[in-house]
């Protein structure tokens, strides 16, 4: 196989990793809470910021671990603001039995607010992490860097945690059975407030983290979760709407699709390559790969 070919899927893979993390988030808040929230992009970018606000403030006497203590506080702040919005304005909302429609033009609209907040606060430039460059990995010709390797690891960490979680402990039993049927749910006794946030902090723990990874391989810009969120939407519709272990599966095959396509195409068409696998599994098998439950 070419060498170029592989160096490219093994960026794809690191790539589908972070498009996983935050992915998960986006088919669970649709899986229980029936909100297919465009503003999640925006949080990967809020936890990237929060990120390179924490890490200014950690000692450098850290080293290496000062940029992973600057995640974990980012993503800290992140799942506050998702808090804060779910008691401001999702919960009001589903008080009020507004449509799907409504809550996709509000989450459009918290999208711009979270954006333009970013970009009031810390600028509109691109800006990077104070992380020691490090020297990359070589097998074989492919170049491997380090930060790549730790952005995968962590997201396998990351992924069998929330597989414990879903299969193992009592909230991840009843996120499952809320997300299958809400209202039987409540019936059985089962305490929903709670479920919903939890799932709040589980979406956007993981999107945040996503985030602050994201940045290490790229710049830290306003519109970096915007521009994923294309991707996070085709790699839960790949995997079946509300399946998280397939909305896994979807983000790395989109990643590593994305990543090998710039080997035929311009990198511009990343984004439509993307587009056209949602395409094609919404005309295929609207399902998804996967059966669209928890």
């Amino acid at each position: 196989m070419d060498q170029q070919l592989i160096q490219l899927f093994v960026n794809g893979i690191a790539v589908g990793s972070i498009i996983a993390l935050a992915a998960v988030g986006l088919t669970l808040t649709y899986g229980i809470l029936r909100l297919a929230n465009f503003a999640h992009g925006d949080l990967m970018s809020l936890g990237a910021y929060f990120t390179l606000t924490a890490e200014a403030f950690i000692p450098p006497a850290l080293g290496a671990f000062r940029i992973w203590v600057a995640i974990a506080i980012g993503a800290l702040l992140t799942i506050g603001v998702a808090l804060v919005t779910e008691k401001l304005l999702w919960s009001p909302m589903r008080d009020r039995r507004v449509s799907s429609t409504t809550l996709i033009i509000i989450s459009i609209g918290l999208a711009l607010f979270l954006r333009n907040g970013i970009i009031l606060l810390w600028g509109a430039g691109n800006q990077r992490y104070q992380v020691p460059v490090l020297s990359a990995l070589n097998f074989f010709g492919v170049r491997i860097t380090q930060s790549r390797v730790i952005v995968v690891v962590l997201a396998i960490v990351a992924i069998l945690g929330l597989h414990y979680l879903l299969q193992n402990t009592k909230i991840g039993k009843a996120m499952r059975a809320v997300a299958d049927n809400v209202d039987l749910a409540r019936v059985s006794g089962i305490n929903v407030e709670r479920v919903v946030i939890w799932t709040w902090v589980i979406a956007a723990g993981l999107t945040a983290v996503g985030g602050g990874m994201y940045g290490l391989i790229t710049a830290v810009r306003p519109d970096m979760g915007w521009f994923l969120i294309l991707p996070m939407f085709a790699a839960v519709i790949l995997g079946g709407i509300g399946n998280p272990y397939g909305a896994i599966a979807g983000a790395y095959v989109i990643g590593i699709a994305q990543e090998i396509s710039t080997y035929f195409l311009p990198a511009e068409y990343k984004l439509a390559v993307a587009l056209i696998f949602m395409v094609m599994v919404l005309f295929v098998r609207p399902q998804g790969i996967f059966r669209g439950t928890m």
